[in-house]
């Protein structure tokens, strides 16, 4: 299922222990050896921490001249071990960490910004790295004094999108939902039991124009929280695309949680579920409980985390003609979360104990948990259809 190029979107008519938040700014602008042009960078280093591992957000701000490619260098104080790593290439020798560019995001204008996550393992606590540089150029060692005015706890919103989603089946900003309670296009349901979780359209946090979907789910069995789409997907394929924007605030824990659910006809209307597990991100069917990956070491290490405080770009397809679906994190094919038909060791064995394709009818978004686990939620900019919408 190839990647086309994304569409703009408009209005539908129709993380197993505690959470350590470690941020870190830097800045510094020096002069580029051979060259009047001043260089330099900022790094932005969020991190997420729990007993025995971590995951961490880096941003990169170019305050240089612009870049055709970039590598970013630190080093780590403790012993902390890079297991995997999205939107670049990070590799690690001893306490030494680079990432490098992917082919997509290698170009850096002057202003410029370029994201990617990482995540890993730890025994020994450390404080958060300090020595960044950007293709050789230090980036600081965190002297610069901050900013007198602190930036804002929720980014700015992006422009509205304006044009049109073809003949998508449900095309939502959730700018058309006027009062407190999700109305219209989606209502709030709790598929099997409900407990304490609520769904509110928030006007304080959006992806984009003034208001999104909120869920504050709540932990424990029978505690589903959800909002659902009353449009019907039974006739979209064969392969039904999802597109979606999605920010929270608790790491994935080790228990099994859902936050899309999909009615599922080739299953009786049981759910065709993404959610985590094992702190990453999952494929889950309600019927036999199997997964995609595999909950072996080797499985979960080609997943990826969800992060955590920001909005994140989550797509998927999943083809009603066959037993596949893929699953891209911010335009970054996930291997863990691939089923192509052809049997992966420690990915989809248990997946493909089961021929039938899918046959999603339905989309809810919300919370579910089966152990652990409270967040909060937000969803915006969701389109589904029978063609892909990128990022």
């Amino acid at each position: 299922m190839p990647i086309l190029p994304p569409r703009p979107l408009r209005r539908l008519w129709t993380a197993a222990g505690a959470a350590l938040a470690l941020a870190l700014s830097l800045f510094v602008a020096a002069p580029a050896s051979g060259s009047s042009t001043a260089s330099g960078c900022r790094v932005d280093y969020t991190a997420d921490q729990w007993t025995g591992g971590y995951t961490a957000q880096v941003r990169i701000t170019n305050t240089g001249a612009p870049l055709s490619g970039w590598r970013l260098t630190w080093t780590y104080g403790g012993d902390r071990r890079v297991t995997s790593a999205w939107n670049a290439t990070v590799t690690q020798t001893g306490r030494s960490v680079s990432a490098v560019n992917v082919a997509w995001n290698g170009a850096l204008a002057s202003g410029g910004t370029a994201d990617f996550g990482l995540q890993g393992t730890w025994q020994s606590a450390d404080s958060a790295p300090t020595d960044f540089a950007l293709n050789g150029v230090s980036c600081g060692d965190g002297s610069t004094p901050p900013p007198t005015t602190p930036p804002p706890t929720t980014p700015p919103p992006t422009t509205p999108p304006t044009a049109e989603c073809g003949d998508a089946a449900v095309c939502e900003d959730f700018e058309d939902q006027t009062g407190p309670a999700p109305s219209g296009n989606w209502r709030f349901t709790a598929p099997d039991c409900q407990g304490t979780g609520t769904a509110a359209v928030d006007t304080a946090v959006a992806h984009s124009g003034t208001r999104s979907l909120r869920l504050d789910g709540r932990a424990g069995y029978c505690n589903h929280a959800f909002v659902a789409a009353t449009a019907d997907l039974s006739s979209v394929g064969p392969v039904l695309h999802v597109r979606m924007w999605v920010r929270h605030t608790t790491a994935l824990p080790a228990a099994h949680v859902t936050f899309v659910s999909m009615p599922d006809s080739s299953q009786g209307g049981k759910a065709l579920r993404i959610g985590g597990q094992n702190s990453a991100l999952q494929w889950n069917r309600e019927t036999d409980d199997a997964t995609l990956p595999a909950q072996s070491p080797v499985g979960v290490g080609q997943s990826r985390p969800l992060p955590t405080g920001s909005w994140q770009c989550l797509r998927f397809a999943v083809d009603t003609s066959a037993p596949k679906l893929d699953t891209w994190l911010n335009e970054e094919q996930v291997p863990g979360l691939h089923a192509d038909g052809v049997p992966t060791q420690d990915i989809d064995q248990q997946w493909l104990s089961r021929t039938t394709p899918p046959r999603p009818t339905a989309l809810r978004l919300g919370w579910e948990s089966y152990g652990t686990g409270d967040d909060t939620l937000w969803f915006d900019d969701v389109v589904v259809g029978s063609s892909p919408v990128g990022c």
